[in-house]
């Protein structure tokens, strides 16, 4: 299959799947009291309803992981499974992944933020190429890198399209693995 079609699966997947979760839950339970428009909003008027436009605000995202270093949701599917998924990742400033790759392509957009990359083997974050929000990257199969986000900085927050299960491979600083996979 050509990686042009796999993209385009990969994309109305996450569609489909995106809808179908957030169907799924109750309009009560997608819409905190938070997004819930106060009685004073002159945009009360145009709320969207919950059951035609299910949305999750940027400050009510389930985050999981390690606050203030990595953390992640899953749109849709489970990268430690098989199938396809998506997941938004949140690099916190001062954090980075060691040289790594996947056995599998991986295709990422960068929401927000400055997306620091590497593709050597030798963990130097001083040596990283900034990549800004509307980036588009395709993350080959088995090519090694290494990422994160810079002290000093705001979070990278990138969307990760990729088909699972998609470990982590580290690597030393000749390329090869070393066996723990995250």
């Amino acid at each position: 299959m050509s990686q042009r079609i796999l993209r385009h699966l990969m994309l109305l997947a996450f569609v489909a799947a995106f809808i179908g979760q957030l169907c799924a839950v109750k309009a009560s339970d997608t819409r905190p009291a938070d997004q819930t428009p106060a009685a004073n909003d002159p945009n009360k008027a145009f709320f969207p309803n919950p059951n035609n436009i299910p949305f999750i605000l940027p400050a009510n995202i389930p985050w999981e992981g390690r606050a203030e270093h990595e953390q992640h949701y899953n749109v849709m599917g489970d990268p430690s499974k098989p199938g396809p998924y998506i997941q938004i990742l949140k690099w916190w400033p001062g954090n980075f992944s060691k040289p790594h790759f996947h056995a599998k392509q991986r295709y990422i957009t960068v929401l927000s933020g400055t997306w620091w990359v590497s593709s050597s083997t030798h963990y130097d974050p001083d040596k990283t190429y900034p990549l800004s929000a509307g980036t588009l990257v395709q993350d080959n199969a088995n090519t090694v890198h290494w990422d994160g986000a810079k002290a000093g900085g705001e979070p990278a927050v990138l969307e990760i399209v990729g088909e699972g299960p998609a470990p982590n491979v580290n690597v030393d600083e000749d390329g090869k693995p070393i066996s723990k996979t995250y």
